[in-house]
């Protein structure tokens, strides 16, 4: 007879990490995943050093303050997001 077998995966790799940061620090994970997430990051050094580094990014944006765009730089913003193929001016 076989083992059941439980759902889901049962290893979550490095790369994985980062697509799920978000959801794990917002509490918003699944249990299996937050513990998968958990587990991994107990003995990978460089995924302890990822997030850290990512909670200390969005610490720092949290505090940022919220500053108007001059009105110029958005519309140039706005015109090369719809059209990221057109020709760009020169700064002059």
């Amino acid at each position: 007879m076989s083992e059941p077998v439980a759902p889901g995966p049962t290893t979550i790799e490095c790369r994985q990490i980062a697509d799920l940061l978000n959801d794990y620090l917002e509490g918003s994970l699944p249990k299996h995943t937050r513990e998968l997430l958990e587990w991994h990051i107990e003995g990978c050094g460089p995924c302890v050093a990822f997030l850290n580094t990512y909670r200390g990014a969005v610490n720092a944006a949290t505090k940022l303050k919220e500053v108007e765009i001059p009105r110029e730089l958005k519309q140039r913003l706005l015109a090369v997001l719809r059209n990221p193929q057109a020709p760009r001016q020169p700064r002059g």
